[in-house]
């Protein structure tokens, strides 16, 4: 097909994408890829809570796991994946579905020939208009849940921003575990050209008083950072907020950090349990910070910062302490050693895959039985505005599977 014609095809094929009422987008997606590219089977997959299975969106297909499949591989690294071919020529493609580093799921499709020269540019707009489809329909959400969220877990979803993001200066991740019935623990963040701004709480509690807990503190964290506050006053309204609703009786407790994109120098306000990792080079430890009050505590301390410098190429893992303080069954815990142990196993791997790979470590620390408290990990990747590394500004085809 002649380079004019096929950019006529594919300007026609985004406009049906566009078009596409939220709960249609992926029938239509589908229809697509059968019409344009003489696709068969073709489907999208989206990935659970606890990123350990793709989703089918056509009835009657099994969930697919993410480690082992063809599929997987195409979601975990992140590059097109191409099958050994049929007799006929045909051959199952699988598509990473990302939008700015958040991982949605995979497009799969029988295709001949490998399919059409705009397929990776397909994927990367569907999984675009995905995004902004879900705020319009429950589809998506519902599909990913291979069982029942409990109403504190739906709190804590819906009040999450993206689970990762790439940018040049920093790679991002962040899992809840357990992913279907997290309480109190979250994280938040907001970036701009100049800072990112993180957050790990843990409110105080279980069920849903914690998750309503933890709501209220990051509603009002996000008040004053959208106001332009710094995080000192971020944590002082938040401390304001949360000691007003319940006088003292109900705290969170929060580690407030801020990156300046061009220096990647760090202010740190330590208002609680959740500690971070860094990895720097072959060392790995802990950055240990002057213990301030927990959200809530008094209403009006006065939370000074302190500063560190990240440089290209540290890992940063900041984790709640219902990760540092898990006890295995033999009561040893988790933070002491086989937590630095997780984090060593997975410095070759982006932070999503990190991210994954430490909760997978520390559910099996436990031999079958259940954490006591629920946790968060979050893998920072620092690259800094001059020490970045190819963001993959679309998927690359593999060897075949």
């Amino acid at each position: 097909m002649h380079d004019e014609s096929a950019e006529k095809e594919f300007r026609a094929i985004e406009q049906a994408i566009w078009a596409a009422a939220p709960h249609e987008l992926i029938d239509v997606a589908n229809g697509l890829i059968g019409r344009y590219a003489n696709g068969v089977d073709a489907e999208v997959l989206l990935i659970d809570y606890r990123q350990e299975f793709l989703v089918p969106t056509v009835p009657g297909r099994e969930d697919v796991p993410v480690d082992n499949t063809a599929s997987g591989q195409a979601f975990a690294a992140q590059r097109t994946v191409q099958e050994r071919p049929d007799e006929d020529g045909g051959r199952l493609v699988h598509l990473p579905l990302t939008v700015q580093g958040e991982r949605l799921g995979v497009l799969s499709a029988r295709l001949p020939d490998g399919g059409p020269p705009w397929l990776g540019g397909f994927a990367a707009v569907l999984a675009r208009a995905m995004k902004i489809a879900s705020q319009g329909t429950d589809l998506f959400r519902r599909l990913r849940r291979r069982t029942r969220l409990t109403v504190a877990a739906e709190m804590q979803w819906d009040l999450l921003p993206a689970l990762s993001c790439d940018t040049a200066e920093f790679h991002f991740a962040g899992q809840l575990e357990p992913a279907y019935a997290v309480w109190g623990d979250n994280f938040d963040w907001a970036a701009s050209g100049e800072r990112l701004t993180l957050t790990v709480s843990n409110g105080m509690g279980s069920g849903t008083d914690a998750a309503a807990l933890t709501h209220l503190a990051i509603s009002a964290l996000r008040n004053a950072r959208r106001s332009g506050a710094g995080i000192t006053e971020q944590a002082a309204l938040a401390d304001q907020t949360v000691f007003a609703r319940h006088r003292g009786e109900r705290h969170v407790d929060t580690l407030l950090l801020d990156f300046e994109l061009a220096t990647g120098r760090v202010s740190v306000v330590d208002a609680g349990s959740p500690r971070i990792l860094r990895m720097r080079g072959t060392a790995t430890g802990g950055i240990g910070f002057e213990a301030q009050m927990p959200l809530g505590m008094f209403g009006d301390t006065r939370y000074a910062t302190e500063e560190f410098t990240a440089e290209p190429g540290d890992r940063l893992v900041i984790v709640s302490d219902g990760v540092h303080t898990a006890l295995s069954p033999a009561g040893e815990p988790y933070g002491e050693s086989a937590l630095i142990q997780a984090l060593r196993a997975t410095r070759m791997q982006a932070p999503p895959e990190a991210v994954r790979t430490m909760v997978r470590h520390f559910v099996a620390y436990h031999e079958g039985t259940e954490p006591d408290d629920d946790a968060v990990i979050v893998c920072i990747d620092w690259a800094g505005r001059d020490g970045g590394r190819d963001n993959g500004a679309g998927p690359r085809v593999s060897a075949e599977a």
